[in-house]
């Protein structure tokens, strides 16, 4: 299943369509937390609390991650935030999911492409606790205060439990755990064979419960998948400009342009399910946009980093300059 990720992937999000036509009235929309929840901690059970840590002391990579989500991105998406469609929920729809990056999928990708997934999935924690932190204050900046009147904060704080102290905390647990006990061990081990499985499960359970909500919706939804399409072709571009600007190398710049490129629909659902309107159906889609967008970067961005970013993350020397 690990070598058979991206095929596995879309074939889970065409069963959900499948499923969501076939049986509308299913009721899978309760599964979703508690399996993301799963998938969190599967995800977060792979990075060691002291490799963590460790992953402080790599100041440049983390430097153009947080720089790349939380400063460029946001800058990207105010350029296109004139020209959405003026439809509030599709803008809020637009913002939660285009301000939040992934901490799932985007590993496997980036590992795919070549990408440093190691150091990558090890500043997940971080990316996911800056982003729950950053994304209220982003969306205000965005919307005004008229925010007040259609985001409240509950989902927010209930989010931040269930979705990262709840699994963060279990997976510390677990680790403690498994240095200590061959239990422990055989557990630990148990539950990192079962990543692939759950992010199936997520796709399809994600997909299959809200195609039947998309309804009269699904213009307005249909008009926003361009802007995802040119956000993936943006960012491609950005982000080897950041990652040059802190001249990292290839391996870390192509998991720069994947982490700057990579959105986290799954994570921001559950807010987007709790918002009046319901904006889920425009996460959705950015979600089978970005699957499809990512099979694409998967062969191009190691073309492009090949030919941009240093090998050894030192700037490179101009082809006729020789020491004299």
């Amino acid at each position: 299943m690990e070598q058979h990720q991206v095929p596995i992937y879309l074939g889970a999000l065409a069963a959900g369509g499948l499923v969501g036509w076939a049986a509308p009235d299913a009721g899978l929309e309760p599964l979703i937390n508690p399996l993301l929840a799963a998938l969190l901690y599967v995800t977060f059970l792979q990075v060691p609390a002291a490799e963590l840590i460790r992953s402080l002391r790599a100041k440049r990579f983390l430097g153009a991650a947080l720089t790349v989500n939380f400063l460029v991105v946001p800058l990207v998406v105010a350029a296109m935030f004139p020209f959405l469609p003026d439809d509030r929920t599709v803008r809020i729809g637009v913002l939660l999911v285009l301000l939040a990056p992934c901490v799932d999928y985007v590993i496997v990708f980036s590992g795919l492409a070549g990408g440093s997934n190691q150091r990558l999935l090890a500043a997940t924690p971080l990316l996911l606790i800056a982003q729950m932190v950053l994304l209220p204050f982003y969306l205000f900046v965005f919307l005004g205060a008229g925010l007040a009147d259609v985001v409240e904060p509950g989902p927010f704080v209930e989010a931040f439990v269930v979705l990262i102290v709840a699994p963060l905390t279990l997976a510390w647990v677990t680790q403690a755990w498994a240095a200590r006990r061959a239990a422990g061990r055989k557990v630990a081990d148990g539950a990192s064979t079962a990543m692939v499985p759950l992010m199936v499960a997520v796709l399809l359970i994600v997909v299959a419960s809200q195609v039947p909500k998309l309804g009269d919706r699904l213009p307005d939804v249909v008009r926003v998948v361009p802007y995802f399409v040119v956000f993936l072709l943006v960012m491609a571009f950005v982000g080897l400009g950041v990652a040059g600007a802190f001249r990292l190398d290839v391996p870390d710049t192509t998991a720069i342009v994947f982490t700057g490129a990579t959105r986290n629909s799954l994570v921001v659902l559950p807010l987007a399910l709790a918002l009046p309107g319901e904006p889920a159906g425009v996460v959705v889609a950015q979600t089978l946009v970005e699957v499809v967008g990512m099979v694409s970067y998967v062969r191009l961005v190691p073309r492009l980093t090949s030919r941009t970013a240093p090998r050894d993350g030192l700037p490179r020397r101009p082809a006729d300059s020789r020491p004299r």
